[in-house]
């Protein structure tokens, strides 16, 4: 695999393939990842290359993220945010054949974890997530490009959808989700109700808040960082929260086929939530306070049709390893959907506890314990 890298990426970096050691990483599906370590220091580096199918304007990623590191560096000098290195002219992308190349610190003594295995980790991501949000909270999130158009714009999904519907040879095989589609259509409205209040502002979002974005203490499981910023863009709270509610809750990935597995994982819910109102708790607006658990719901019935309009459009945007998978996804989601939905009165009875005792209690995963 390293010989796709060009020697001169390495020497933008005043590196050469005689003074590293390079090894491809990673569980991701867009970026190409690499770890670098150098033979003479031990020092180590994270090594990607830009998938612009995807990000059609790196440049707007690498602008995006060094107006936020500016501003994190004079908001909490010792918060660590894991920006791109500059190469030896002082950029910090080295661009060559169209390709786009960053290297970045590697964070020692720290894991990135595919799956959650306890509470604990999930009360750690959510609080990181949430600490890089609320240290942005004065940032004016319009300064910075949206380095994927319409991202998580519900109604533009929905949309997508029905036009795939519409064109699609595939709509017997999808008949029961394609009705689950519509039947679930009153979240896009739900949304724009909500957004109607006045108070639901635009924020700086991470857009991609799975377990594997954040880095862990290898140890004791403490969040330590987070990491895979090119999503860094404008948008709603619910991009964040949703996402994690939609990766976290649940003991089995998008790929489960067995529907009777995905379920709802309740200790995990309240931890998340906990962890992420230990820091955004007292920055959130009353809609968004009130929009909590809808934010799962959003995300969750937006994947599900993503999924499905793919299976329609002949799965050409998701990576597939058999004909029906982005069904098998699509039926997934919305199951997740469903069991969100009917676990709703005692998720949402958390969040109020949760809301109540923000201000006073001290969290069970704040301390050393590893649930």
């Amino acid at each position: 695999m390293e010989l796709t890298i060009d020697e001169n990426v390495l020497k933008a970096y005043g590196l050469t393939r005689k003074n590293i050691k390079i090894k491809q990483i990673g569980s991701g599906h867009i970026n190409s990842t690499y770890l670098l370590t150098h033979l003479d220091n031990g020092k180590a580096y994270i090594l990607q290359k830009i998938n612009a199918n995807v990000f059609q304007n790196p440049q707007a990623i690498a602008t995006n993220i060094k107006l936020v590191a500016t501003y994190l560096s004079n908001q909490d000098a010792s918060y660590l945010f894991p920006a791109p290195l500059q190469t030896i002219t002082g950029n910090t992308m080295v661009v060559l054949n169209d390709n786009y190349w960053r290297l970045s610190p590697f964070i020692a003594d720290t894991v990135a974890l595919d799956t959650l295995t306890s509470p604990k980790q999930a009360y750690e991501a959510a609080k990181q997530f949430g600490k890089l949000s609320r240290l942005l909270n004065g940032f004016d999130s319009s300064t910075l490009t949206p380095t994927i158009i319409g991202f998580h714009d519900l109604e533009l999904r929905f949309n997508q959808f029905k036009n795939a519907l519409a064109n699609s040879k595939q709509t017997v095989k999808a008949q029961p989700e394609v009705e689950a589609a519509l039947k679930f259509e009153h979240i896009v409205w739900q949304y724009n109700q909500f957004n109607e209040k006045g108070d639901l502002p635009n924020r700086v979002m991470h857009h991609d808040t799975k377990i594997s974005n954040v880095l862990l203490n290898k140890d004791t499981y403490e969040g330590v960082c987070v990491i895979d910023l090119d999503t860094l863009m404008p948008g709603k709270f619910i991009s964040d929260l949703g996402d994690m509610m939609r990766t976290y809750l649940c003991e089995f990935s998008e790929n489960e086929k067995d529907l009777s597995k995905i379920r709802i994982r309740v200790p995990y819910f309240s931890a998340m939530i906990e962890g992420y109102l230990s820091e955004m708790g007292s920055i959130l607006t009353a809609t968004e306070k009130e929009m909590l658990l809808f934010s799962g719901k959003y995300i969750i019935y937006m994947q599900a049709l993503r999924f499905l309009t793919d299976f329609l459009n002949g799965s050409i945007y998701y990576p597939i390893s058999y004909a029906e998978q982005n069904l098998d996804r699509a039926r997934n989601q919305f199951k997740l959907l469903e069991e969100l939905i009917k676990d709703e009165d005692q998720l949402q009875q958390l969040i109020d506890d949760c809301l109540l005792k923000e201000q006073g209690l001290k969290s069970i995963f704040s301390t050393n314990r590893i649930a």
